[in-house]
């Protein structure tokens, strides 16, 4: 396998991998991405570098294919030449010069041949090279959409991990408070505080009574008093009145 062959194969693979399907079976599909993405990268750099030498190969084979046609054109023209003359010169009955310039003419036809065999036997490496040089710039193309597209998942990926985060975070915070349940927190003070209200008044009610009686007792001890001193009165003959 060549190396041409083991580059296009890469990003023949590269280009048709799933990355919906590479995301969903990745446990960590944050760490997947960016290994893709280095693999990716490294892969395009590397596939540049071997499109470039493919197409300066086939550009020198493509100079050397048109300097094979050029060279065939030119001693094509030297054979016509030397053939004219030749016949030129056995025009005028010199013999043996005219036999020297077609000598001259099948020398430049040999020549002329063998640059149309060369350039020839060049044509099928080229339009071969041509079809490779093609697909690598199409794979090569591919391979940089699907660079983008995997940043812009990742980036994607990214913002949804963060914003799931952070709806974790909210819901947990309000599922502690759902079972802290601050009202039923608040309904107990506010119990507390009306026992201690009642309290306080119960006191202040057991107070107000216990003055109360001793009012009465006062009193009681007032009407003892006269009560005796009428009784005493009514004794030494006086009267029981006031």
């Amino acid at each position: 396998m060549t190396e041409k062959q083991t580059i296009l194969g890469r990003i023949t693979q590269l280009t048709r991998a799933n990355i919906n399907a590479l995301v969903d079976k990745a446990e960590d599909p944050q760490k997947m991405l960016d290994q893709l993405i280095r693999d990716y990268t490294n892969s395009i750099a590397e596939a540049e570098g071997a499109i470039a030498q493919t197409i300066g190969n086939l550009r020198l084979a493509e100079q050397d294919h048109k300097a094979d046609l050029a060279a065939a054109e030119e001693w094509g023209g030297k054979a016509l030449a030397a053939s004219s003359r030749a016949d030129t010169l056995r025009s005028q009955g010199s013999t043996a010069d005219a036999d020297k310039f077609d000598n001259l003419a099948r020398i430049a036809i040999e020549k002329q041949i063998s640059f149309e065999q060369e350039a020839r036997d060049a044509e099928p490496m080229i339009a071969s090279q041509t079809e490779v040089v093609e697909k690598l710039k199409t794979g090569l193309s591919g391979m940089k959409e699907k660079l983008s597209d995997l940043r812009r998942r990742r980036d994607t990926l990214v913002a949804r991990a963060k914003s799931a985060e952070a709806q974790a975070k909210v819901q947990g915070a309000v599922a502690s408070i759902n079972v802290l349940d601050p009202t039923s927190e608040v309904a107990r003070f506010e119990d507390k505080v009306r026992r201690e209200e009642a309290r306080v008044a119960g006191q202040a009610e057991l107070q107000a009574s216990s003055l109360d009686a001793q009012f009465e007792e006062l009193e009681n001890h007032g009407v003892d008093a006269e009560v005796a001193a009428r009784l005493a009165a009514l004794k030494s003959g006086g009267s029981a009145g006031v």
